[in-house]
């Protein structure tokens, strides 16, 4: 209880800081651009046409719904990377402030999540259009797609924890993630399905928490159900583990970041 009336202390303490981070995190990426937040929804579209093109003749050919089925994969990992990538910047960008003023060095990461949130949002609104454009059957069900967002929302929170923290001891960690993202999203099953694998590798691919979170949209948007009790288990698991790790990275390396930056 201590601890949490402690973060609602700091929460309120840090309100108009935090908005005002937020505010410009939103507009720094549309700057300049003669789209502007058009590119949050173009983007993604442009994206899973390149890749439909690409994937449709090799894998999608006896598949019903595979342009959604590529959209759910395409929509969350493109949720992920980009999320990732800027916490992992987040205090870098931010040294000159923090440096001088003594504020919550997670307020830059929250800002940067809540403005890839809020385009991961609008992207969503047009997967829900184009589903029911591809003729999915909208259900009741869709209602639990709230859990993989929530548990995405902290796995990439508790991830960009640990990378903006070994960020800015270790700069090497910048060109390493974004071979390590490329890697990740050839196996996080986006174009192409993994009943073609044995049950052991299909097993395998839970080990990929991306994968997990793609798996729970595919299964309640294409097919109509919802995932085991196991599987939410699975799904909350990852993202407490890595929130729970990069919260005592940064408790233990906080004065720290002051002489590397």
């Amino acid at each position: 209880m201590r601890i949490i009336k402690l973060i609602q202390e700091k929460a309120v303490k840090n309100q108009f800081l935090f908005e005002e981070l937020t505010k410009r995190d939103f507009k720094q990426k549309y700057k300049r651009t003669v789209l502007g937040m058009v590119w949050s929804v173009l983007s993604p579209l442009l994206q899973l046409l390149v890749m439909r093109m690409v994937f449709m003749n090799f894998f999608g050919r006896t598949m019903e719904h595979y342009t959604t089925y590529l959209f759910c994969g395409n929509l969350l990992f493109s949720y992920f990377n980009e999320s990732t990538h800027g916490g992992m910047n987040s205090l870098m960008a931010n040294s000159s402030i923090f440096s001088k003023v003594n504020v919550p060095k997670y307020m830059f990461l929250l800002s940067k999540n809540i403005s890839s949130l809020i385009n991961f949002g609008l992207t969503l609104i047009v997967f829900f259009l184009f589903a029911a454009v591809d003729g999915v059957a909208f259900h009741f069900r869709f209602l639990m797609l709230i859990y993989p967002i929530i548990c995405l929302v902290a796995f990439n929170i508790g991830a960009g924890l640990i990378l903006s923290a070994l960020f800015v001891f270790f700069r090497d960690i910048g060109y390493l993630y974004d071979i390590f993202t490329l890697l990740l999203m050839y196996l996080s099953a986006i174009f192409y399905t993994v009943e073609q694998f044995s049950a052991t590798a299909q097993r395998l691919f839970l080990l990929n928490p991306i994968y997990c979170y793609i798996k729970y949209f595919r299964v309640v948007v294409l097919g109509g159900n919802i995932p085991s009790f196991a599987f939410h288990v699975l799904c909350a698991m990852y993202a407490l583990v890595l929130v729970l790790i990069g919260s005592v990275i940064y408790k233990k390396y906080n004065h720290s970041f002051l002489y590397y930056v």
